[in-house]
């Protein structure tokens, strides 16, 4: 297949493309080329557009003369580009894979605080009810993401991404529902809590008890890139909408755990309620709401198994961690307060 892939140059993108290329598989990145040097320097059976993904209708043309048989778009955060991709590819594409979030859920809101009403059952399949309200994260959060994720729209949502994608009659697309994805170059630094204090040598790392036993779905950079080259090459997958994600989701505790374990750390892990956390480590939202998917419908309907096992994830993103200390980070660390509350 001759496969397009916008936004090749990020976090996912680059793997993405490799497993698509090892596939045999035609690639064309469409991409800024100011993330990385360019691709075809460093894969020279893969072509290049350069452009930039908010004004994607200056490239129509060329675009459309590329008759790609999938266009794979990494970074659609709003309807606005979902419909835009729609209208360019119509007639031009067969297929148009879309990257949506487990964020589209009901639970999600529930977990936020924008969403009444009960629990939501878990785990969360591809028919489980989404979220009624829009824009689940406020505008300082969206704020915060843009400086890391430049492409992002201020009106970020990916419900109506996925209605623009699903909708169209004449062009099919698929939907796959992301988790939080960890590994090497992860601008969010999932790692960066444990890793650091581990690194820095605390004694003692603190967990609010409700976080403690929370569930969320994750899923390795190079796992998940497999799962969404598997789906764009599967002509199964057309009109689908696929959960992506480990099969098992971990508590907070055992997933910090797992970390620390790797890392040979010789100290405890304090759990403490919700009053004796010090403010930097109290988690908003209700955490009573866990998050965990199911994620059988593409291991059975497309055959998805992860190339790289756990253990091996976690030793690599440890690793990348280690060699990539940051001055900045999106995450609190005041150990004066951590020190006064495990004393008490």
């Amino acid at each position: 297949m001759r496969v397009l892939v916008i936004g090749a140059t990020g976090f996912i993108g680059p793997h993405v493309v490799s497993a698509l290329a090892r596939g045999g598989h035609e690639v064309v990145a469409f991409h800024r080329g100011q993330s990385h040097s360019s691709i075809s320097n460093r894969q020279p059976e893969i072509g290049e557009i350069l452009g930039d993904r908010r004004r994607l209708c200056d490239h129509r043309t060329e675009l459309r003369a590329l008759r790609p048989d999938v266009v794979v778009d990494l970074i659609l955060s709003s309807g606005h580009q979902a419909r835009e991709v729609v209208d360019i590819f119509r007639g031009a594409a067969r297929r148009v894979v879309a990257i949506s979030s487990c964020d589209v859920y009901r639970a999600c809101g529930v977990l936020h605080g924008s969403e009444p009403g009960p629990l939501q059952a878990v785990p969360l399949t591809e028919e489980s009810e989404l979220r009624s309200v829009l824009q689940t994260y406020p505008p300082e959060r969206i704020a915060m993401l843009q400086r890391v994720f430049g492409w992002l729209d201020d009106d970020y949502d990916k419900i109506p991404v996925e209605w623009e994608i699903l909708a169209d009659r004449e062009l099919p697309g698929t939907v796959l529902r992301l988790p939080m994805v960890y590994g090497p170059g992860d601008q969010l630094r999932r790692f960066l809590p444990i890793v650091k204090r581990v690194m820095d040598g605390r004694p003692a790392i603190l967990c609010e008890e409700k976080v403690a036993a929370w569930r969320a779905p994750r899923g390795y950079v190079e796992n998940v890139a497999a799962a969404i080259a598997l789906a764009a090459t599967s002509e199964r997958a057309a009109g689908r909408t696929y959960n992506v994600g480990e099969a098992e989701s971990l508590t907070e505790l055992e997933w910090a755990a797992r970390i620390a374990a790797a890392m040979e750390w010789p100290g405890k892990f304090l759990v403490l309620a919700r009053e004796r956390m010090p403010p930097h480590l109290v988690m908003p939202g209700n955490a009573d709401q866990h998050w965990t998917i199911s994620t059988v419908r593409i291991r059975e309907e497309l055959g998805y198994t992860e190339p790289v096992a756990q253990d091996e994830a976690i030793r690599r993103t440890i690793q990348w961690e280690r060699a990539n200390p940051t001055a900045s980070s999106p995450h609190a660390f005041d150990y004066a307060a951590e020190d006064a509350a495990i004393s008490a």
